[in-house]
C-alpha cells in the first residue's frame, strides 16, 4: 500500500467520486436557475431548450441525454440528473449566456445565490 501524498489525495478524490455515483443513482442530483431581468425567459422544445435573453436571437440548447430540464415558470428552470458533473457543466454552461451582472443583477443565476451588487457612478 502506498502512503504517499499523492495516493492520500487520490483516494478522497476516488471515494467523493463513487460517493456521488451513489448518491446519483439513489436519489439524483437537482439544481435551480433563475433568470433575472426584463425579456428573459426560456421554454422547452422537445429535446431543445430556448432561452430569450434580451439578444437579438434565441439561444436554443440541446439537452444531453442524462439531464432532465422542467421549466414551472418561463423565469425558472429545474434541471434533474444522475450525474452530478454533468449536471454541473450543463447549468454552468446555460449560466454562462448571461452571467448576473454587479449592476443591475440581472442574469442566470443559480436560485438563491448572492449577486454582489456594486454602486453606479456619482454624478
Amino acid at each position: 500500500i502506498d502512503d504517499s501524498k499523492h495516493a492520500r489525495a487520490m483516494w478522497g478524490t476516488v471515494r467523493s467520486v463513487i460517493s456521488n455515483m451513489v448518491h446519483g443513482v439513489s436519489n439524483g442530483f437537482t439544481q435551480n436557475l433563475e433568470m433575472v431581468g426584463v425579456g428573459y425567459r426560456a421554454a422547452l422544445k422537445g429535446k431543445f431548450l430556448n432561452l430569450s435573453l434580451a439578444k437579438s436571437h434565441n439561444t436554443i440548447m440541446e439537452i444531453p441525454e442524462s439531464i432532465k430540464v422542467a421549466v414551472p415558470k418561463p423565469t425558472i428552470i429545474n434541471l434533474e440528473s444522475f450525474d452530478k458533473e454533468q449536471l454541473g457543466q450543463f447549468a454552468a454552461v446555460i449560466i454562462k449566456q448571461r452571467p448576473p451582472e454587479p449592476y443591475k443583477g440581472k442574469g442566470i443565476r443559480k436560485q438563491g445565490a448572492y449577486v454582489h451588487r456594486k454602486e453606479g457612478k456619482k454624478s
